[in-house]
């Protein structure tokens, strides 16, 4: 059996959770749902960050004893708003617990030991908001980015780890292994920060300043630095040396924010090499969850949204579905109340709830609410059947990618599919007939199992409706993703209940950027349309097919932004491109433009793109757009571009 570990950057205690920690947390937890679903023996591992100065001023603000005050946090906030969200984690490590206390002394020793730890008196600047020495190149207008305040000027005697003398070796590795550090774009910051001398990193505070700590095993005086704490954490769940971890530690990934790259890619490999223990397998760093405005949040600003209000008005699952459905993982993502609205609607509501209501009627109305036994099967039936089979692997592999908005639109198109097959078989008019009962009777077992497949490939975003899905159709127990078809035993009394994913009306002000409707335009697989006037022409003039201004109302175009480009494996014409289209979230285009472009001269180019046509698969690609491009007579090619800087997002009139 193949293992996964999986683990998230544990949360420091000093507040309550935000959208930030809620979006790791449910992005770690559907990796591990996926990876649980796929048959992998999987592990999950959160938790608290309990100890340092942040954390024992934060208790004496608030009256209490550091200890009163993360027990609070840790099991008052964080792990109950997890479970409230379905967080489906195996550990949950506090520092404070014995077991990690423990195994940081003996690593601190095992380096101290090694001659890899030295006292030394140090001055420079100090970030109180991180919790560590910082340099001058690192502050942004005098800040390291994301403090509140400007960093300190201190001096004082500390102990230093050497991690100066592995920074040619993590180079090399780095270098050696490019998929350490996930996306591309990290791996890349983190080779410029290397090819400068980083130094040594202080890893103790005095007791005389910071008291809350793990005390050194050598020098009771002073107390671990909270990252040569924290970052532990990972191994001390696996309770080494008698724990699981040979199993779970080589083919580990460590999930993290972008705020906290060098402590983890730099701090924490250096740490391992010295301590003699190998490295995980990957570190998977995502950006920052934005206002709606595009905006870091701030309550200044009045761009906050808070997860908790949000998972109360429209539930757990919306909320976990439109997170995944519509943020760049790579990149800074805004989300808003708009964005989730729109995406229940448009998918939860329309394409899953109201495919799930026709067929619990049709098989109450029809069969008395008795799954049938399905007959002979057409041409139509067995390729619905092979997409069933194709789209386990399809989510597991996009979702190990990164890529969950794709993998969640797979499994959405074939939802979409299912309804496109309730209108050519047309269940009502077969049932006038006698002669086509048993037609009936495989449309409608289609329709049922179909829909179980659909809420497996769906459950790691929905985990609760996709159960409730399953219990209304009168199915119960655990499924696999693994492509089976034919698990819903004929005879099952389907079990209707309330809807699935009842719809939103938003007050027009608060609307926002609602979802397109998905049109279906001639030549959709085209990668590149010509621009043509649709004017009546005149006589002798260029001839263009003339639509109606409603016809033309219904394509939603939209400016976007050109994240990342790739050729397409085994094409000489086709690109993939990552797009930023603002609100609507990130999209994937494939463009027949490779004989005019070059990947490198579209990265951070605007475009328009037509954001409404129905996805379609290209070279086993989903693309979900088109972009506009012009074409002259003598096959000179150029994407069209807006003369101004508009945001991605901005509607084309």
């Amino acid at each position: 059996m193949k293992s996964f570990y999986i683990t998230t950057a544990i949360d420091y205690a000093n507040a309550a959770p935000h959208i930030g920690h809620v979006y790791e947390k449910i992005v770690a937890d559907a990796l591990a749902r996926y990876h649980r679903l796929a048959g992998y023996d999987t592990r999950f591992l959160t938790g608290t960050d309990e100890h340092g100065e942040k954390i024992a001023k934060a208790a004496a603000a608030a009256g209490v004893s550091p200890q009163a005050f993360v027990d609070q946090l840790a099991e008052g906030s964080f792990k109950a708003l997890w479970r409230r969200l379905g967080i489906s984690f195996d550990d949950f490590i506090r520092t404070t617990e014995p077991r990690h206390k423990k195994f940081v002394q003996t690593v601190l020793q095992r380096v101290y030991d090694a001659g890899d730890i030295y006292f030394a008196e140090y001055e420079g600047l100090y970030s109180v908001g991180a919790e560590r020495y910082i340099t001058d190149k690192e502050l942004v207008d005098g800040k390291l980015p994301g403090d509140k305040d400007p960093p300190e000027l201190r001096r004082e005697a500390n102990y230093f780890f050497r991690m100066e003398k592995y920074r040619g070796w993590l180079l090399d590795f780095l270098e050696e292994n490019p998929g350490f550090i996930q996306p591309p774009g990290y791996r890349n910051e983190v080779l410029e920060m290397l090819r400068e001398p980083v130094g040594d990193l202080s890893i103790s505070r005095p007791v005389s300043r910071v008291a809350w700590g793990i005390p050194l095993p050598w020098d009771e005086n002073h107390v671990t630095y909270v990252w040569f704490d924290a970052l532990l954490n990972y191994i001390s769940a696996l309770e080494w040396p008698d724990g699981p971890l040979a199993a779970y530690w080589p083919i580990a990934w460590h999930l993290i924010g972008k705020d906290i790259l060098k402590p983890h890619a730099i701090f924490w490999p250096t740490m391992l090499k010295a301590a003699g223990f190998p490295l995980y397998e990957r570190l998977i760093v995502h950006g920052h969850i934005l206002g709606p405005d595009g905006r870091k949040m701030s309550k200044s600003i009045g761009n906050v949204v808070d997860p908790i209000d949000l998972a109360d008005r429209y539930g757990v699952d919306a909320l976990r579905y439109a997170l995944l459905r519509e943020t760049t993982f790579q990149s800074d993502s805004p989300f808003s109340e708009s964005i989730l609205v729109s995406r229940l609607n448009a998918d939860l509501a329309n394409d899953l709830g109201n495919l799930l209501a026709r067929t619990l009627a049709m098989v109450g109305k029809f069969r008395k609410g008795v799954v049938p036994a399905p007959g002979l099967e057409s041409l139509r039936d067995v390729g619905l059947r092979e997409s069933a089979a194709r789209l386990a692997g399809t989510v597991l592999e996009e979702a190990r990618n990164l890529r969950f908005h794709v993998a969640l639109e797979a499994a959405l198109e074939f939802v979409r599919d299912l309804n496109r097959y309730v209108a050519e078989q047309q269940p009502w008019a077969l049932a006038r007939n006698e002669a086509d009962a048993e037609r009936l009777n495989t449309v409608l077992y289609t329709l049922v199992e179909g829909l179980r497949v659909a809420s497996v490939a769906l459950e790691p975003a929905i985990p609760f409706k996709a159960v409730e899905l399953r219990r209304q159709l009168g199915l119960h127990g655990e499924y696999a993703l693994d492509g089976q078809w034919g698990l819903t035993p004929p005879g099952t009394l389907t079990a209707p209940g309330d809807v699935l994913f009842p719809k939103i009306e938003l007050p027009r002000a608060e609307a926002g950027a609602p979802a397109a409707t998905s049109v279906s335009l001639p030549s959709a697989a085209t990668p590149a349309v010509p621009v043509v006037a649709t004017q009546p022409a005149e006589e002798g003039g260029p001839q263009s097919s003339q639509v109606t201004i409603e016809d033309f109302a219904r394509i939603d175009l939209r400016i976007a932004l050109v994240l990342q480009v790739e050729r397409v494996p085994k094409s000489d014409k086709l690109l993939k491109l990552s797009l930023d289209v603002g609100a609507f979230g990130p999209r994937t285009v494939v463009s027949g433009i490779a004989h005019w472009y070059t990947p490198e001269a579209l990265v951070g180019q605007k475009v328009v793109l037509v954001s409404n046509l129905k996805p379609a698969k290209l070279r086993g690609i989903v693309s979900e757009g088109m972009i506009l491009a012009g074409e002259d007579d003598a096959g000179n090619l150029a994407v069209i571009q807006p003369a101004a800087d508009l945001p991605p997002g901005t509607k084309v009139r």
